[in-house]
């Protein structure tokens, strides 16, 4: 009888071009620290060839640029790239200070929110800003920031039926995570706010300045607020308020 037990990490390969690397299914900021640091050793193990290694909750894709030759001998490799290195250390990582604006006009659901959850906006809001997040990996759209840490009390279903088009900068609940928009596009999320700044310009270096392992807090601005800092960043002068992270 063959055991359903699972060796993690599993390593194998994903189409033509990519190597999955598959670690345990778990959301933990424990889990998120080991998967960075293999992360950052199959970068630097690729430093001299054109590949992307890209993170999610619990995995690591591996992406060349043409197909691979000798699949066998690439997964030995990265096998023994990560084999011995699971030493953690401790991220060094940022905390950014997001400004959001709740006001109703941006908040399309903070309405269907409070009747689910029982709350007001002003508890709503309150609940939304306390934690301080940490971002897992960007994905859906580029400069999109998946953020865990959302409190209980906000954890809600998303949209039964998509929105067409959310607006830039839009801030969305769904599920026990929260995110923003960096672009216009569909989206799924209970949308409960806004947010004026600028998540991803591609003539920058890197294009999304808040990376996977970072932390985020969002603080509360009026309407009046917003406008000033959507001018700010539509000008370039504004600039992202961070801080080295000692949590």
């Amino acid at each position: 009888m063959e055991s359903s037990i699972v060796k993690y990490p599993v390593i194998k390969p994903m189409g033509e071009r990519s190597i999955l690397i598959e670690f345990e299914p778990k959301i933990s900021e424990i889990y998120l620290e080991k998967i960075l640091f293999y992360k950052n050793i199959l970068e630097k193990f690729y430093l001299k060839e054109k590949v992307e290694v890209i993170n999610t909750y619990s995995s690591l894709l591996i992406n060349y640029v043409s197909h691979i030759e000798n699949i066998y001998d690439e997964i030995s490799g990265v096998k023994q790239a990560i084999s011995g290195t699971n030493i953690v250390k401790k991220l060094n990582s940022k905390l950014y200070h997001i400004p959001v604006c709740y006001d109703p006009e941006f908040g399309l659901d903070l309405r269907y929110v409070s009747e689910q959850k029982k709350l007001s906006h002003n508890q709503i809001i309150d609940l939304h800003f306390a934690p301080v997040y940490t971002v897992y990996f960007t994905g859906f759209l580029p400069g999109f920031l998946y953020l865990g840490g959302l409190d209980p009390k906000l954890k809600i279903s998303r949209r039964e039926t998509p929105r067409m088009s959310v607006l830039k900068g839009a801030v969305g609940i769904g599920e026990n995570q929260t995110g923003i928009y960096p672009k216009s596009s569909p989206g799924g999320w209970q949308i409960i706010g806004n947010s004026p700044v600028n998540f991803f310009d591609k003539t920058h270096e890197p294009p999304c300045e808040i990376l996977a392992g970072d932390k985020v807090k969002f603080f509360s601005i009026s309407k009046r607020e917003y406008e000033v800092v959507f001018n700010e960043v539509q000008s370039g002068k504004f600039h992202l308020k961070s801080e080295k992270y000692e949590g």
